[in-house]
């Protein structure tokens, strides 16, 4: 009776295991495509994408990558279209935030949060949550940034600063001085708006922390609680000292990245970009070379945030609903170790601040190296709120922040208005 027993399951595991090698050999063969747009749209930027479809489709050599490229408005225009129809593409670009948190509301993103479980510990929880929403990850990040301040060292040293300020009073100390001794303390573009919302919302940030914005999202709170109006307080103490160039009300944020680039400026808040922006607008294509530096955004005394919480945004991949499981095996792939450094190595024509641990090895710009290590490091990522909000409240916070540097909005008023503004579009 044992023996027969025995045999009868070992027979019966074989069939199992048979079916199962069968199954599993069909799948492997069967053609799949695999949808995916992206938005570097230069044609030596384009080969780079398309090699790595390439390399991939070697080595699944039943997937088939269908590549397509599009510029910035051109995606915008026709993203909105494609999801709107219920058919999106497999993987396309994404910022997170916003539009993200809306596709996902409505269906039309596949949830990969069981799929990619150990990316949070190679990518770092707080990059990696710009993409997830309500607790579900709906794509990955190759590209993170961060906005923080980026200085002239020399003028700094002239007013006794060899090390930039910790906190927000030392800020303003320092204001003051810089201002005593004749310089412009602050370039700002506030013509453009989205280049004075980075004070407002880091204030908040500083203030109240994760805590309280998450408060005000969920409905638990709002966003006209404490740490947000006191975030206007603040800049109002900013602002009171004048810190800024004639005419910053009007100017662009070219006109910005202008005076810092030509050494007539002394700082400016600003995003990964800067150093580049600042070359490319200086008299001598150059900058300030090694008189640039960088800092993170001061603490405020007494605030929930940490000086490792982080506002910046970047670039990622979001998966389409109806998106093949080769869709993620794809995307696992352009986010490894090995392709995140080569689109990290000095010199690639898609330049990046990588997300992926490792990948920060190539890289030998000592201020983005920094600025990397910041975003690496922080629990809280905080994208910008003019792209995590819902789209209208998005260009409400850049409204309220210009009337905040105008003068005509109270921190109580500008609040009140972000607050509503963001009640009726999540009612929609």
């Amino acid at each position: 009776m044992k023996r027969r027993f025995f045999v009868s399951l070992l027979l019966v595991l074989i069939t199992v295991g048979f079916s199962f090698f069968t199954s599993c050999k069909k799948s492997s063969n069967e053609k799949v495509t695999v949808t995916f747009w992206h938005l570097d749209s230069r044609e030596d930027q384009i080969g780079v994408w398309q090699k790595m479809a390439d390399d991939f489709m070697k080595l699944h050599p039943n997937v088939t990558i269908k590549v397509t490229a599009l510029d910035n408005e051109a995606y915008k225009s026709k993203i909105a279209t494609v999801v709107q129809s219920g058919n999106p593409p497999d993987l396309f670009r994404s910022w997170g935030g916003g539009l993200m948190n809306e596709w996902a509301e409505a269906g039309m993103l596949r949830d990969i949060t069981s799929e990619v479980e150990d990316w949070p510990s190679k990518i770092g929880s707080g990059a990696i949550g710009v993409y997830s929403y309500k607790g579900k990850i709906y794509g990955v990040p190759y590209d993170m940034g961060g906005v923080g301040f980026w200085y002239n060292k020399d003028m700094f040293a002239k007013v006794g600063y060899t090390n930039p300020p910790k906190t927000w009073k030392e800020l303003l100390d320092l204001v003051q001085k810089l201002k005593a001794a004749g310089m412009t303390p602050i370039a700002l573009g506030e013509g453009d708006k989205w280049p004075g919302h980075f004070w407002w919302v880091y204030l908040a940030i500083r203030v109240g922390g994760k805590e309280a914005f998450d408060a005000a999202y969920s409905g638990s709170g709002s966003f006209k609680d404490e740490a947000f109006v006191k975030a206007g307080v603040l800049l109002k103490q900013l602002i009171a000292l004048k810190p800024f160039q004639k005419g910053f009300l009007s100017a662009t944020y070219g006109d910005q990245a202008t005076l810092m680039g030509n050494g007539k400026a002394a700082m400016e808040l600003m995003g990964q970009w800067a150093p580049d922006a600042e070359k490319g607008n200086s008299k001598n294509k150059k900058g300030i070379g090694d008189k640039l530096g960088f800092f993170p955004f001061p603490a405020v005394e007494g605030g929930k945030g940490k000086l490792t919480d982080t506002m910046g945004g970047g670039n990622g991949y979001i998966v389409g609903k109806n998106a093949p499981d080769a869709a993620i095996e794809f995307l696992k792939y352009i986010t490894n170790v090995e392709n995140n450094s080569l689109l990290a190595k000095p010199g690639s024509t898609i330049s990046i601040i990588p997300t992926v641990e490792g990948a920060e090895k190539v890289m030998t710009d000592p201020l983005k190296k920094q600025l990397q290590q910041l975003v690496a490091k922080a629990d809280y990522y905080q994208l910008y709120y003019d792209q995590y909000l819902p789209p209208a409240t998005g260009e409400v916070v850049k409204d309220i922040t210009q009337g905040l540097f105008a003068g005509k909005l109270t921190p109580e008023q500008a609040a009140e208005k972000l607050d509503k503004s963001f009640k009726e579009e999540m009612k929609k």
